[in-house]
């Protein structure tokens, strides 16, 4: 847990997998994989990734290039792993979600799928414990209201599908409070329970 960073909402499923809904900074986060919310040419410079890369040091952005280099451009939904600099990580796991435009490009199933394959990532990888952004809900536009569902939906699927398998700690970190609201309503939708009573 990052200083300042505090437990919302948490659970752990029948599969063993912990769900926790953080309100504070991913580049503050402790885990095995820090997720990025990154664009297809893995340029890091605002948002989400360019705080990655602020803190984590340029080697972030140099391991990015090399990588885009090599394999091309990371397609919606596809996933890139470079190191994690110095952030308390070993690994960043970047992910392209869908730009929104208006929902009628699939773009409800593309963010499902940049999740899905997130956590496959992470799965391939054996990272147990993994905090990652609320993709594509910021510069992309996703609506917030409607991508919460969809993040806890899709980690629910892939928990149950994967029991006992890393990672079996997946951690959503939200800063603001217009996105945390939406995604702490769709939880408890979800997972039912109560809010944490106090910071952990």
């Amino acid at each position: 847990m990052g200083k300042g960073n505090r437990t919302v909402a948490e659970t752990i499923l029948p599969s063993g997998h912990r769900v926790v809904l953080v309100q504070g900074d991913l580049t503050e986060e402790e885990a095995d994989a820090l997720v990025n919310a990154a664009n297809s040419y893995l340029q890091h410079g605002g948002g989400v990734a360019g705080a990655l890369v602020r803190k984590g040091g340029p080697q972030i952005q140099a391991e990015s290039d090399e990588w885009v280099r090599r394999h091309g451009p990371v397609p919606t939904g596809g996933v890139a792993i470079t190191g994690a600099g110095r952030l308390r990580a070993r690994a960043i796991l970047h992910t392209v979600g869908p730009v929104w435009s208006g929902g009628t490009r699939g773009e409800e199933q593309q963010l499902a799928e940049a999740i899905r394959n997130t956590l496959e990532a992470a799965r391939a990888q054996g990272y147990e414990r993994i905090a990652m952004p609320a993709i594509s809900t910021g510069i992309f536009g996703f609506p917030k209201e409607r991508a919460a569902p969809i993040f806890w939906e899709t980690i629910a699927a892939f928990a149950a599908a994967h029991p006992g398998e890393p990672p079996r700690e997946i951690r959503v970190v939200i800063l603001d409070e217009a996105t945390l609201r939406p995604f702490e309503a769709a939880f408890h939708a979800r997972f039912g329970g109560q809010a944490a009573a106090s910071p952990a």
